[in-house]
């Protein structure tokens, strides 16, 4: 497979074309950024971290039946992956408050959410990603309402899968978000990543955090935190 073009350069992965029109590259960059991008850095090894800690997660989900857009490895930075047409919208569960929906509502962090929240964003940098709901996705053309019911289905079925998957790891999935797309096929299919920059993590213990929080709140040893949490779940990138 060759490696062609830049379709795509996010906060922390860029995207290429390859001489297959239906697969892609993802590469897993080292750049680590917050607060919509007033917080960059370079952190040695994350870009190789998540791009295996992704691949890791994304087969367990294969294996539990959601279809998802990595096809393989290639390199310790880069994936092949399946070409989708991507939803811009973003699928966000709770499993416990804390972060944004603490700040919005005046909750406690910590708070056990019975059951979880699910909640619609917009994925766009320039707005923050703000709220949206079902009226404002079908209204727009963002997805029509079976792809909704679809998202929310996989959304919740993940969420079965990797909260037991994490608490094997004694670690709490605290939130995390979701991006889908719709294949050559018009089927729904999770895509983007799973990697502890999408999602909570705490140590189901002491509450430490596992996740880009500690970026975020300048709690140091980030990537040798993934990396610890990518041994817990069995995966060894030492």
């Amino acid at each position: 497979m060759q490696k062609k073009d830049e379709l795509y350069r996010g906060k922390a992965k860029t995207v290429f074309h390859t001489d297959d029109e239906n697969l892609l590259i993802l590469e897993f960059r080292n750049d680590t950024s917050a607060f919509d991008g007033e917080k960059i850095e370079q952190l040695d090894r994350k870009g190789e971290v998540n791009n295996k800690f992704n691949h890791f997660i994304m087969n367990h989900l294969e294996q539990a039946g959601i279809k998802t857009q990595v096809n393989a490895l290639i390199s310790d930075t880069e994936s092949v992956v399946k070409k989708l047409d991507m939803i811009p919208v973003e699928c966000v569960v709770r499993n416990v408050a804390a972060g944004s929906l603490c700040r919005r509502l005046g909750v406690e962090e910590g708070l056990t959410l019975n059951p979880p929240t699910f909640e619609f964003f917009l994925k766009n940098d320039a707005l923050h990603d703000p709220m949206i709901n079902d009226y404002h996705i079908v209204s727009f053309g963002w997805a029509t309402e079976d792809q909704i019911n679809t998202m929310k289905s996989l959304t919740f079925k993940v969420n079965e899968v990797l909260t037991a998957l994490f608490d094997q790891g004694d670690m709490i999935l605290v939130d995390y978000k979701l991006e889908f797309g719709v294949d050559v096929d018009g089927n729904i299919v999770l895509g983007d990543e799973f990697t502890p920059d999408g999602c909570r993590l705490w140590d189901k213990e002491t509450r430490n955090k596992m996740d880009k929080d500690r970026f975020r709140q300048g709690l140091g040893s980030v990537v040798e935190t993934y990396i610890e949490v990518a041994g817990r779940l069995g995966l060894d990138l030492n």
